[in-house]
This record gives C-alpha cells, sequence and structure tokens, in this order.
C-alpha cells in the first residue's frame, strides 16, 4: 500500500526473482500521496520478472498481507504474515505496529484463497478464519459483539484502532453496553462515539493515547481469560474501512501471542502520562489522580521491554555461539587425540618391524657363519 523511497523490500523480491523464485506482487495504485512511487515501483518490479496485480476494481486493497510459499521433503509449506502496518522502513520507525508470522496451516489455507480471489478480482468469498471487508469483517464483527451481550454483565470488549466513525458498529456497541458489556476501547483519532451517557453507553470507555510514536495496531478481543477470542488486522472501525476496502484481519490462536498481546494491551490502557480519557461530550481530560497510584507511560515500558527481550535474545544468541565454539574445540581435540593416538600405533608397529628385521638380520648372520664352517 505504501512502499518507502527506495524500498528493501522491493530490493528483496528482486533479489528473490534473480535467485530463480517466482513472485507475484498486489500493487495499490489509489494509495493517496503515493501513486507515483507505487507506479513507479510496479514497473521496477514487472521489469524484473514480477507479476503484478492492480488491485480490484472499486476498491482500495488496504491489507497487510505476505506469504512465502516452500517445498521441503516434497511438501508444501508456508510462512504467513499479516500485520496492522505498512511494508515501509521509514514509518516503522515512527509508528507502532504488530505483525503475526505464523505457520498455521489453517490460516496459511486461507491466506492463500484471499490472494487467488484478488487476482480474480474476487472480493465476496468467505474464508474460514480471516476477517476479510468489504463482506466479511463487519458482519463477523457483529456476531461475536453479540457473543459478548449473550454474556451479559460477565460480557467483555477490549479493541484498540485509529478511528470510530462506523454507525452500525456504533449501535451494535451501544446495544452490548445496555447489557452490560463492558467495553474499553482505545482510539488513537477520532471517535464519532461518546462513552458514559446514562442509559446507552454507561459501560463504554473511551481512552486516546499520543505519545512518541504514532499508535497504529488495530486489536480486538472478546471475552476475557482462556476462552477470549484475539484479532489483529489492518481495518479501522470506519465505514470507508469496513464497507469500501479490502482489510485484513486474523485471529491469534498461539497462546504466548495472546499473552504478549494481552499484555500490551492493558500497558496501553493504564498508561496515566500520554493517555487521555474522553468524557460524554467527546472531550479528553487527564487520567483522574485515583489511577495515578504509579506514574506509566506505556511506549515508553514497550521500549524498556524490547530493549531488555533484545538483550536477552543477545545473550542467547552469544550463549549458543558459545556451546558451538566449545563443541568445535572439543571436537579438535579428540582428532589431535585420535591422530595422536593413531601416530603412536604406527610408531609401535614401526618399532616392531625394525626388530623383527634386526632380529632377522642376526639370525641371517649366524646361519651364514654356520655353513661357511661346513663348507671349510
Amino acid at each position: 500500500y505504501r512502499l518507502a523511497k527506495n524500498s528493501k523490500i522491493v530490493r528483496a523480491l528482486v533479489k528473490a526473482l534473480e535467485n530463480g523464485k517466482e513472485v507475484t506482487a498486489f500493487m495499490e495504485l489509489q494509495a493517496r500521496f503515493d501513486e507515483e512511487s507505487n507506479i513507479n515501483y510496479s514497473d521496477y518490479l514487472a521489469e524484473a520478472g514480477c507479476k503484478i496485480v492492480y488491485g480490484v476494481a472499486g476498491y482500495k486493497v488496504h491489507s497487510k498481507v505476505c506469504q512465502i510459499t516452500l517445498r521441503e521433503d516434497e511438501k508444501l509449506k508456508y510462512i504467513t504474515q499479516i500485520g496492522t502496518g505498512n511494508y515501509n522502513e521509514k514509518t516503522s520507525r515512527q509508528y507502532t505496529d504488530i505483525s503475526l508470522i505464523t505457520s498455521n496451516e489453517d490460516i496459511a489455507s486461507d491466506v492463500q484463497r484471499f490472494f487467488n480471489n484478488l487476482s480474480l478480482g474476487i472480493t465476496d468469498n468467505e474464508y474460514d478464519y480471516l476477517l476479510v471487508s468489504p463482506n466479511g469483517f463487519k458482519s463477523a464483527l457483529m456476531d461475536l459483539i453479540d457473543k459478548e451481550i449473550a454474556k451479559g454483565k460477565d460480557g467483555r470488549l477490549f479493541f484498540k484502532f485509529n478511528s470510530f466513525t462506523d454507525k452500525e458498529l456504533m449501535a451494535k456497541l451501544t446495544e452490548a453496553s445496555k447489557a452490560g458489556v463492558k467495553t474499553r476501547l482505545i482510539v488513537r483519532g477520532i471517535s464519532c462515539m461518546r462513552p458514559n451517557i446514562e442509559g446507552y453507553t454507561d459501560n463504554i470507555e473511551i481512552r486516546s493515547v499520543v505519545g512518541r510514536f504514532l499508535e497504529h495496531p488495530r486489536v480486538f478481543i472478546f471475552g476475557e481469560g482462556e476462552d477470549a477470542k484475539y484479532f489483529i488486522g489492518s481495518a479501522d472501525l470506519m465505514t470507508r474501512n469496513t464497507e469500501k476496502r479490502v482489510e485484513v484481519t486474523t485471529p491469534i490462536f498461539d497462546k504466548e501471542a495472546k499473552e504478549k498481546l494481552n499484555h500490551y494491551m492493558e500497558l496501553q490502557w493504564k498508561d496515566n502520562i500520554k493517555a487521555r480519557c474522553m468524557n460524554n461530550l467527546g472531550e479528553y481530560e487527564e487520567i483522574k489522580d485515583s489511577e495515578r497510584s504509579s506514574n506509566l507511560d506505556s511506549q515508553a515500558k514497550m521500549m524498556e521491554i524490547a530493549e531488555k527481550d533484545a538483550s536477552g535474545i543477545e545473550l542467547k544468541y552469544a550463549r549458543e555461539a558459545k556451546r558451538t565454539r566449545d563443541k568445535e574445540k572439543s571436537r579438535e581435540r579428540e582428532k589431535i587425540k585420535r591422530e595422536k593416538s593413531e601416530e603412536e600405533v604406527i610408531a609401535r608397529v614401526e618399532e616392531k618391524r625394525a626388530e623383527r628385521a634386526e632380529r632377522r638380520e642376526k639370525e641371517g648372520g649366524f646361519f651364514k657363519r654356520l655353513l661357511s664352517f661346513f663348507k671349510k
């Protein structure tokens, strides 16, 4: 959708082509302010041998999806990536985003079908796991919200996205609030919904986090605990995204990934430095002192966690490298021992040969003297 200037992604695709791989790229030519850049990149990739598909008539393709197909032991395997952010190195330094990379075969099958549909210009197909707009995303959200409504006061909704303008979804969340469903929304930009309106949105809270980085993820959590359902994707809850764009939202199945996602969302909600809370007039206010037991900047905390994780990864690789070096040294010592042992064996064999030769020579001399004696 949006590529950086001198894109490393494009260079990687061209390198793949040069190495004999088949590459297909779906380019959206209607990306606002990036139309010329995307046309130029399309031409460049096409000249390199890449198959180019230019979007879908009548819709913008805003989804961020990648699939790598490889053959191992005569079987096809897939690595699938679905994210909330563009393949753009420049904005990746300025935005926060979330990406799923998975070998899950169910998701891979849906993504393969999605790409096939895009190449044929089809937007109204059904998927087993993916929520895909313009036809399946909103209706799936409605169904999932209805399941929480059925739980009444035990229902929980926790969403994060950029903007909120879709009237049908606002009406559905109002219905959920009336049923007692506790709803938390983190909306960075525009929100046409008003929280805490008596009799309508009493159970809805809306917060916004504006900090060093532009908050860009779209996260949807339905329920709580082990039964909660987690989704991430490219779509905001705006009519243009739910009805006029091709967007992809994926479920998260992995337990560890769910825990990470939940931790991230809770950190965002507990932010009391960069976060603001919307009142029922649509105005943003600072977090109340009663919620300030300790100060928390969610972005700074996530940076701290990332640095710690990176240090842990470096330490892990350093330990693995040391283990590898130790194994190599051990193999070298064993080799030297074997060589020494072989040299010792060879030396002993040679020594015995020399002894036998000397003995034969002595014995030969004796018989020669004896023969000479008899001749005389």
